[in-house]
């Protein structure tokens, strides 16, 4: 898959069959809608390209600047698309002055001029252009003048897409894990660099990464511990870290640690089996099963003694 990140470059695409979207989690919805644009390329020996923006647009013209919490950052969602076999991928920058085409504007001028679509596959709910005037109809009644065809996607995928957004996000909050990652197609994950703790996890044999999530507007799981994998990210200071070729195991805790007085929510995952320096690192967790909610202990060796049993059920979670 070819990414573009500068409308303005473009190459002249082969009978370009498009879609344009937010794509968001390239869960299992999606994935039916990629599965269509692959099948009308096939037929016409074309190409597929998916459009996306970058920032989400409701970041750019919602007037109350809504905190949006997105199921992928832009980076992993680039590689979720790759492993659909897509061929292109462009990342359009949408602004305030991209926002204020009329919809005309945006079929011609952003549309047509930039990708000479042979089809456009979109939803009948789909709204575009200043003030959201344009949608199927317009795009339907204008395929003629710039010769393009346009496909319905499925009303039935369209609510697929909507229903598995809408309950992977709660089920991610929630700690249902099953439920996301069976909607998802895959176990969700996050990244975070490895920062200073309190080191308290290390005093009573538990020793801990403390994560900090750079992406305000990534969702972070649901305050619990759970059964994890973990893998190390390549970095210039330290470009192969032993573990970075096999995922290692372990357990996370995401809350507010109630037996530690005056603590704030922290994401804390103790790998098992390793004892690598990896502060400053940035580490990939993915989440394969809830263990139990966040509760407050009478003191360190009753917390001790549930990190025994947290890694024993983790390691069969895991197995």
């Amino acid at each position: 898959m070819t990414v573009y990140n500068n409308i303005e470059q473009l190459p002249a695409f082969k009978n370009a069959i498009i879609t344009i979207g937010t794509f968001d989690g390239v869960h299992t919805g999606h994935q039916q809608i990629i599965q269509l644009m692959k099948q009308e390329a096939a037929k016409v020996k074309g190409e597929t390209v998916i459009i996306t923006f970058h920032p989400h647009p409701r970041m750019v013209v919602a007037t109350n600047k809504p905190t949006i919490q997105l199921l992928n950052t832009l980076e992993e969602k680039i590689v979720l698309l790759q492993d659909q076999g897509l061929d292109n991928l462009v990342i359009v920058p949408f602004t305030a002055d991209f926002a204020e085409q009329t919809a005309e504007e945006y079929i011609a001028d952003f549309l047509v001029k930039k990708f000479h679509p042979h089809t456009i596959i979109i939803g009948h709910d789909h709204q575009f252009g200043k003030g959201r005037k344009g949608d199927y109809a317009l795009l339907e009644q204008k395929s003629a003048e710039f010769n393009y065809k346009v496909v319905e996607i499925p009303v039935h995928m369209l609510q697929d897409i909507m229903i598995s957004s809408t309950k992977i996000r709660e089920a991610i909050l929630s700690g249902d894990v099953s439920t996301a990652n069976d909607c998802l197609g895959y176990p969700y994950f996050f990244s975070g660099k490895v920062i200073e703790g309190n080191k308290l996890g290390r005093t009573i044999g538990y020793p801990t990464a403390n994560l900090h999530i750079e992406n305000e507007h990534k969702l972070v799981p649901g305050n619990g511990v759970y059964a994890v994998e973990i893998k190390i990210a390549h970095t210039v200071e330290n470009p192969k870290p032993s573990a970075f070729h096999r995922a290692l195991k372990g357990m996370m805790n995401i809350g507010v640690r109630p037996t530690i007085v005056g603590s704030k929510r922290a994401i804390e995952v103790n790998i098992f089996d390793f004892d690598e320096d990896i502060y400053g690192q940035t580490i990939t967790v993915t989440l394969k099963k809830y263990l139990r909610s966040e509760q407050k202990f009478n003191g360190l060796d009753a917390l001790k003694d549930q990190l025994a049993k947290d890694k024993l059920n983790a390691t069969e979670a895991l197995a």
